[in-house]
């Protein structure tokens, strides 16, 4: 056992979602969105935090880190626990954030997500968008989708992450696990191949670049359904980040094959729960119609709003009336609500003061 799995391990006892460990300071748990130290523990000097963070790692994948001044990998306890770790430097020296995967993954029902993100399991084609801040959950929202495709259909699923999060087992469908640095150079050359790997179903871990956006437009449209994350808070902000990576000349062509291929979008918060304890997501739901097709081939994406506020029927919901859900539930502080929320003046009587 390594030095620092007590700690890791102990993170599902005290259900914390991250572990912060930074020369000078004790290590911190992450919980319930609040960091807290741990207060057994001494201040971590260079050392001690040497010896708890390069044996987590292999010889070659210390000598990236420090060659590249942070470094992204997965680590994992047995079948009792696996961590999304990220190591970096900063002002004092070494520096590493451990984040908890579940090993099970979870339904959408179980997440307490709305039913009707279903729907884009049940697509065979085009691209679908989970957005949103660091920590939203987007990756634990995309393991239910791809677990509810895995459950029921027969399909050859492949996931390019950097790292790996969620295992899943091949059930009805066979999934291929690709991590960008292990198994392919990056993201893109993946999504370049693919088309030739029979994929059914990709899974962009991150959708960062110019490159990798396009080719994962480009697989969208040919006939491969593509889940990809985004670090926007919205829809009609998901759709001009898109447009906007791409140099001007380019952005007409991007705009009828983004409108052609796009198939929903949910933007994702986080949100502390009454009383302190769990958090609950929000979401904002677009679905791909043809009015928002006709939308983002025009350019006048300022109208999703009104298409997400008159889809209501249809299944989709602005953030801030997801938020007023929540509220009215007594599920969430409607100040907590006021400051993720769009419109400020709708929650002003909640304004802290």
């Amino acid at each position: 056992m390594a030095q620092l799995d007590p700690l890791l391990l102990r993170m599902q006892e005290v259900n914390a979602s991250d572990l912060h460990l930074v020369v000078g300071q004790p290590p911190k748990y992450r919980i319930d969105g609040k960091v807290e130290n741990i207060e057994d523990h001494d201040v971590l000097t260079r050392e001690r935090l040497a010896e708890y963070m390069f044996e987590l790692c292999s010889d070659s994948q210390r000598a990236r880190y420090e060659e590249n001044l942070d470094f992204d990998f997965a680590y994992g306890i047995g079948q009792q626990a696996r961590f999304r770790c990220n190591y970096f430097f900063q002002r004092t020296g070494y520096a590493a954030v451990m984040r908890l995967i579940p090993t099970r993954i979870s339904s959408v029902e179980e997440l307490g997500l709305p039913p009707g993100l279903l729907r884009f399991a049940d697509l065979r084609s085009g691209l679908v968008l989970v957005t949103g801040p660091t920590g939203s959950g987007k990756s634990t929202t995309l393991a239910a989708l791809i677990d509810h495709i895995n459950q029921r259909q027969r399909k050859h699923i492949v996931t390019i992450e950097d790292p790996v999060e969620f295992v899943h087992q091949n059930q009805q469908s066979i999934i291929t696990h690709r991590e960008v640095g292990e198994h392919t150079q990056s993201f893109a050359s993946a999504l370049r191949t693919v088309t030739r790997q029979d994929a059914d179903v990709v899974l962009v871990g991150e959708m960062r670049d110019l490159e990798t956006i396009s080719q994962a437009i480009s697989a969208a449209s040919m006939g491969t359904l593509v889940y990809g994350t985004l670090h926007t808070n919205s829809a009609p902000k998901t759709i001009d980040r898109i447009i906007d990576v791409f140099p001007s000349d380019q952005q007409a062509q991007i705009r009828t094959m983004l409108a052609e291929s796009i198939r929903g979008i949910v933007a994702q918060q986080l949100l502390l729960r009454k009383g302190g304890k769990g958090r609950v997501a929000a979401n904002e739901i677009l679905f791909g119609t043809s009015a928002v097709a006709n939308i983002i081939r025009e350019g006048k994406i300022e109208k999703i709003t009104s298409v997400l506020q008159s889809g209501k029927r249809d299944g989709m919901q602005l953030m801030d009336d997801s938020l007023q859900q929540l509220v009215d539930a007594e599920t969430i502080d409607g100040a907590d609500a006021y400051m993720k929320a769009s419109e400020k003046r709708r929650f002003a009587e909640y304004a802290p003061m």
